[in-house]
């Protein structure tokens, strides 16, 4: 964790008590949705953060998925929900990038919602069926170039990290796969255990499990620096992707018109929900990077993504579907 970074955690953990006493409608369950199947490293990161905002503010925080349709049916569900901070999204990449993975899609993730917070970034990892041959990303890389279009990758969600990292992966690595889409990460994840899918670049978080039980093997990881949590792994930059990082963060979500006050005050709780989960090693646990911002900060940071993914997409020729 960088300075600037533990500077930020310890004024927001000094914050704590006040965000407690400021969060919305203590006497009303905030759902907190998820627009993906259970098990996967969104799910797993909105459970944590949910568990830790209810131990410090005594509110009934649950979690719900609504899993489909690129990440929009949970987003839809958040949309239409009463603006008064007691139904949040929980997401990722994949939410902002609705307008640009969808020919239809059902709201701009831009102007219909209010960001809240982002509380983290986490690493890719890459896996591969133990029944496939390649043991580095090197040999992988040369199995497919070898035979163009006979590898496929898992894609959870249109727009979602792992689809955007795959994309980079294939473009950096001349690479020609056939995507294969899911609904969420578990189901790809199976589909890698099993050998019916090849590849899968998704969180780590979610991947990890399998690849302690030696049911998928790990190739590389996508951040710049080896995780403590698979430090035998080998970043793509080691492994002849020198130009290779990609992370997926997190982050929360009210429908729009949730009065300016209500998103401070939840901001200020989540956010001392996120230093404590970094303090306790929680975050570190999942390979997560805790992150502290304001309600602007976080509005930039989606607009910079916006405008990043939407030029990968663009150049490796995605359609809207």
């Amino acid at each position: 964790m960088t300075l600037q970074r533990r500077t930020l955690l310890v004024a927001t953990l000094a914050l704590a008590a006040s965000a407690a006493g400021a969060f919305p409608d203590k006497d009303k369950t905030v759902r907190l949705v998820v627009p993906f199947a259970a098990g996967g490293g969104v799910d797993a990161a909105a459970r944590l953060l949910a568990t830790q905002l209810q131990k410090q503010t005594g509110a009934t925080v649950v979690v719900e998925n609504k899993a489909g349709a690129s990440g929009t049916i949970g987003g839809r569900q958040v949309q239409l929900a009463a603006p008064d901070g007691s139904t949040l999204l929980f997401s990722a990449t994949t939410h902002v990038l609705a307008r640009q993975v969808l020919a239809s899609a059902p709201y701009d993730p831009q102007t219909d919602f209010v960001p809240v917070a982002r509380v983290g970034e986490a690493p890719l990892m890459l896996v591969i069926s133990p029944s496939k041959a390649p043991a580095r990303l090197q040999d992988l890389l040369a199995a497919v170039r070898a035979q163009p279009d006979k590898w496929t990758a898992g894609i959870p969600a249109a727009g979602a990290p792992s689809h955007l990292a795959t994309l980079k992966l294939a473009q950096q690595g001349q690479l020609r796969l056939n995507f294969v889409p899911y609904k969420g990460t578990q189901p790809a994840l199976m589909d890698v255990a099993g050998g019916h899918t090849d590849l899968l670049l998704d969180s780590m978080i979610a991947l990890q499990p399998l690849v302690k039980s030696g049911k998928v093997r790990a190739l590389a990881i996508s951040s710049a620096r080896r995780s403590t949590l698979a430090p035998e792994v080998p970043t793509f930059r080691e492994s002849g992707l020198p130009q290779f990082v990609h992370d997926s963060w997190y982050g929360v979500w009210a429908p729009k018109g949730t009065p300016p006050e209500r998103v401070a005050a939840l901001n200020a709780a989540i956010n001392a929900a996120t230093a404590e989960l970094a303090r306790s090693g929680a975050w570190a646990a999942l390979g997560v990077e805790p992150v502290s911002e304001t309600p602007e900060q976080f509005r930039r940071h989606v607009a910079q993504e916006v405008a990043d993914s939407a030029e990968l997409l663009r150049s490796a020729g995605f359609r809207p579907e």
